[in-house]
């Protein structure tokens, strides 16, 4: 059986740029739930389900918050499953705290942290880590790959066709 990822929003307002990353789980045929939990105001539920997430056919949870951004921190320590963090740009420091409070994480409590407001980057490495026990999924990427590419030098010759034409 396939495993799911978990995505957890700290507050709804999060979903205008998580949806993005959940497209791409969906694009890749990744099962995904999404929630909205606190490490702050629902500290208990977000450890619980940290706790059993594993149990429940989850390989990978992916964390967003923004401003103090301890969600992913939190869910890391109730799991061994990779947590991905996701800082959420907000007004006061446009995601700076948010990117500081996801990436400082204690020794033992590691949590992977792509950039500001990067849902499609936490998708995709969520992917690759569900890729490496699942033969599918790995060719789906190294298809996806393949395509970047060919996209990229199909944009390099459409440039050097108009400087050299």
């Amino acid at each position: 059986m396939a495993k799911k990822v978990a995505v957890i929003m700290g507050s709804d307002s999060d979903w205008g740029t998580v949806k993005k990353g959940v497209a791409v789980l969906k694009e890749y045929g990744v099962e995904t739930e999404v929630h909205v939990m606190s490490a702050h105001r629902t500290p208990t539920q977000a450890a619980e389900f940290a706790s059993v997430a594993k149990e429940k056919g989850f390989g990978v949870i992916i964390a967003a918050a923004g401003m103090a951004a301890h969600l992913a921190g939190v869910l890391a320590a109730h799991t061994t499953l990779p947590v991905i963090g996701i800082p959420i740009k907000s007004a006061a420091l446009d995601g700076l705290d948010a990117l500081l409070a996801t990436v400082m994480m204690p020794k033992g409590i590691p949590v992977a942290t792509v950039a500001i407001d990067g849902a499609a980057n936490a998708a995709y490495l969520a992917i690759q880590i569900l890729a490496l026990s699942d033969n599918a999924l790995s060719e789906k990427l190294a298809a996806a790959k393949i395509q970047m590419a060919e996209e990229v030098a199909a944009k390099d010759e459409k440039l050097q066709a108009e400087i050299n034409g």
